[in-house]
C-alpha cells in the first residue's frame, strides 16, 4: 500500500514540486478540499504525514492522524499547530525558518519607504484630481539619520537591518532573548519601551505566542513617537487594531504598513480600512517564485527525512527526541 501524506492547504500555483519528491519517496499525496477541522480530521486517520501552510491543524486532527509521524509547516510561524498535543503523541513538528528572509524584508523596507514618502495617499488625491491640494504639513522623515526599531533580531530582523543600513538609518532592536546593552552585528539591543520612544520606523519580527499577543497596544502607541510609523509583517495579533487606527486617526502614529491582520481573512468593517497612509497586503510578504519553490522542496524533503528515521533540520519540538513515532 502506498502511503499517504496530507496537505491541508497551499496558496501556490500547483503542489507540483513537492509531489514529485514525494513520489520519488514512495507516498501518495492527498490534497484537502477544505481545510475545516473536520474534514481534516477525517483525511488525517490514514497518513504518515501532514504538511500545512494556514490551516489549523488542532488536536482533534492530531488525535485522529494515528499514524502519523511528522506535521511540516510550509512556513515560519507555527501558531497553528499544537505543537503540546503532537509532542504528547510522538509527532515531530518542523518548520522552514529561513525560506524567505529576502521577500519580508524587502516587504517591510518597500513598506517604510513607501509610507514615508507617502506614495498611497498622495498617489490617491492626484487620482481623483486634486494634484494641487496635496499637503506637505505631514511629517515625512528623511531616512538617513531616521531610527529604524526592529522587534524581535532573529535572522529576518538581522537581515532587514543590514538593508536599512544602506539608507543611512540608525538602527536599534529589542528581543527578549538578547541582553540589554550588548551590540550584535553593530545594532544596540535596547528595552522595549527604549525602542517605542526613540524610533521613526518600527518593524516587528517576533512569533505570535502568549507574551506578545497585543505587544503593541494603546499604551505602547502613545509611547511612540509622533508621526512615526509602524510595520508588521510577522503575525496579526501583535497589534490591538483598533487602538491602531485611532492612533493613525489622531495624527498620531503617521503611517502602518500590515502583511497580516486579526482575524484572516478580515472584516469589511475594520477600521484600518478608513485610515489615511495604511497599506495592507493579504499576507504576501513571503511570495516570490523562488522562495515558493524552495518552501515546497524544502517542506517535502523535510517529511522525507524524518519518516526515513532521519532528524529533521528545523525541530521545532525536540523535546519529543527519543519519544517520536518514527523512533529518533
Amino acid at each position: 500500500m502506498t502511503n499517504k501524506i496530507l496537505i491541508t492547504d497551499y496558496v501556490w500555483p500547483s503542489t507540483e514540486p513537492e509531489e514529485v519528491i514525494l513520489k520519488e519517496a514512495g507516498f501518495e499525496t492527498v490534497i484537502a478540499p477544505d481545510s475545516s477541522e473536520e474534514t481534516l480530521a477525517t483525511l488525517a486517520k490514514d497518513v504518515e504525514g501532514i504538511m500545512f501552510c494556514f490551516a489549523q491543524v488542532t488536536g482533534n486532527v492530531l488525535n485522529s492522524a494515528q499514524n502519523c509521524k511528522i506535521a511540516a509547516r510550509f512556513g515560519i510561524g507555527v501558531d497553528n499547530v499544537d505543537i503540546n498535543k503532537a509532542t504528547e503523541l510522538g509527532i515531530v513538528v518542523t518548520n522552514v525558518p529561513d525560506y524567505c528572509m529576502d521577500e519580508v524584508t524587502d516587504h517591510a523596507m518597500g513598506m517604510i519607504l513607501s509610507l514615508n514618502r507617502r506614495f498611497v495617499p498622495h498617489t490617491n488625491q492626484v487620482l481623483i484630481g486634486e494634484w494641487d491640494k496635496v499637503s506637505l504639513n505631514e511629517p515625512i522623515h528623511r531616512t538617513r539619520g531616521a531610527t529604524l526599531g526592529i522587534v524581535g533580531f532573529g535572522r529576518i530582523g538581522r537581515s532587514l537591518a543590514a538593508k536599512a543600513s544602506g539608507f543611512g538609518m540608525k538602527i536599534i532592536a529589542y528581543d527578549p532573548l538578547l541582553n540589554t546593552g550588548d551590540s550584535v552585528g553593530g545594532v544596540e539591543i535596547v528595552e522595549f519601551e527604549d525602542l517605542l520612544r526613540q524610533s521613526d520606523f518600527i518593524s516587528l519580527h517576533v512569533p505570535l505566542i502568549k507574551q506578545t499577543q497585543g505587544m503593541i497596544g494603546v499604551n505602547e502607541l502613545k509611547i511612540m513617537k509622533k508621526g512615526s510609523i509602524i510595520i508588521n509583517c510577522a503575525r496579526g495579533g501583535l497589534i490591538d487594531e483598533e487602538a491602531l487606527s485611532e492612533a493613525l486617526s489622531s495624527g498620531h502614529i503617521g503611517g502602518a504598513g500590515l502583511d497580516v491582520l486579526e482575524p484572516t481573512p478580515p472584516k469589511r468593517s475594520n477600521p484600518l480600512f478608513q485610515n489615511r497612509n495604511v497599506i495592507i497586503t493579504p499576507h504576501t510578504a513571503f511570495f516570490s517564485e523562488a522562495s515558493t519553490l524552495e518552501l515546497e522542496t524544502r517542506t517535502a524533503q523535510e517529511v522525507v527525512r524524518v519518516i526515513s528515521g532521519n532528524e529533521p533540520e528545523n525541530w521545532i519540538n525536540p523535546e519529543v527526541r527519543g519519544k517520536s513515532r518514527v523512533g529518533i
